[in-house]
């Protein structure tokens, strides 16, 4: 373990789709190759995954995600976060949480690969994974997300700020809209200070500006609520924004083997 905090960027592949599912209104039918970012913390509490990205069973079955080309995954399975963790040499089982920001299969990678761990989810949010609007459907599948683990439910707005291992380090940051339970996280680190992992409650760099709106979602009016909530955090204590999906923001970040501390 490390003695001060460091914080790992991964994608786990990348996934090709289209403008206007991310970009409302935008780009109609214009292709869209986006990172499928997930995250380590290295603490000396206890190891911590946020999301864990694709599902191992996207590199084997690409439709095994939804039955169209509107969401085509390009990972091989040295990408998946278990074997990633390998290659910097982290030991899986040092993985003391698993934070799931939701339960799309694009951000389950990490459930059914943790048998010692805890994975933290806002309750709502798994409820609605099992009985979700059918204009969801494609977004939740029930084999990636429906596991025998050890959860830790967050209840919404009263869980706000949730500290994981109670220092200050890792936080919840709730942001519905993109799904009815939808968790941001904050990192502070002692060099980098705050760092917004958005995840998938702001996209891109144009949904955190107010130029467009994602293109699914569950609540519109709650996507902009949580997005204004972010960027009031941000701006207040110029934390790192890090969109959920952003092509042109990703190159910029320090991606494992490197790390922010």
């Amino acid at each position: 373990m490390a003695d001060d905090p460091r914080l790992y960027f991964f994608s786990s592949g990348t996934t090709k789709t289209k403008v206007h599912l991310f970009k409302m209104h935008q780009g109609l039918n214009e292709p869209f190759e986006i990172p499928m970012p997930w995250f380590l913390i290295v603490h000396p509490k206890g190891n911590v995954i946020i999301d864990g990205g694709n599902t191992l069973a996207l590199a084997r079955d690409p439709h095994h995600w939804a039955d169209s080309d509107d969401f085509w995954p390009v990972l091989r399975e040295e990408q998946h976060c278990v074997n990633e963790l390998h290659r910097i040499g982290i030991d899986p089982a040092s993985v003391r949480y698993v934070f799931q920001s939701h339960l799309h299969t694009d951000h389950c990678g990490a459930l059914g690969h943790f048998p010692d761990a805890r994975f933290i989810v806002q309750k709502r949010e798994l409820e609605y994974a099992y009985v979700h609007d059918w204009y969801v459907h494609d977004a939740y599948v029930r084999a990636d997300f429906d596991h025998d683990v050890d959860w830790l439910f967050l209840d919404g707005e009263h869980d706000d700020g949730y500290d994981v291992h109670g220092d200050g380090v890792i936080r919840a940051f709730f942001t519905p809209g993109h799904s009815p339970g939808h968790t941001s996280v904050v990192v502070d680190l002692p060099q980098t200070g705050p760092v917004m992992l958005t995840m998938d409650a702001c996209y891109t760099r144009d949904h955190y500006e107010n130029r467009a709106m994602p293109g699914i979602l569950h609540s519109g009016a709650d996507v902009v609520a949580s997005v204004a909530k972010i960027r009031r955090f941000v701006e207040r204590s110029g934390a790192l924004l890090v969109p959920g999906h952003d092509p042109d923001e990703w190159p910029k970040f320090r991606v494992a083997p490197q790390f922010y501390s």
